[in-house]
C-alpha cells in the first residue's frame, strides 16, 4: 500500500480517538452554568487530566498534520 492510500484510515483513527478525548474532558465551569449558577470556576489540571488535555492537543496537532500531508501528496 502507497502512503496516500494509508493516510484516510490513519485520520479516522486519530479522528475517533480526538472525539473520545474531547469527550472524555470534564466540563466543570458548563455543568455549573447548566444549573444556574455562574460559570467562572477556576482550576489546574492535574494527574490524568492533564494528561488528557494534553493528549487532545497532540491529536488535535497530529490530525491537521496528516490533513494537510493529504493536501500536498
Amino acid at each position: 500500500m502507497q502512503l496516500e492510500q494509508i493516510i484516510p484510515y490513519i485520520q479516522i483513527v486519530i479522528a475517533v480517538l480526538l472525539v473520545t478525548a474531547i469527550l472524555l474532558q470534564q466540563g466543570k465551569a458548563a455543568m455549573g452554568s447548566s444549573f444556574g449558577q455562574s460559570g467562572e470556576f477556576s482550576s489546574t489540571r492535574r494527574g490524568p487530566e492533564k494528561h488528557l488535555f494534553t493528549s487532545t492537543i497532540v491529536l488535535g496537532v497530529i490530525f491537521i498534520g496528516l490533513a494537510l500531508l493529504n493536501l500536498l501528496i
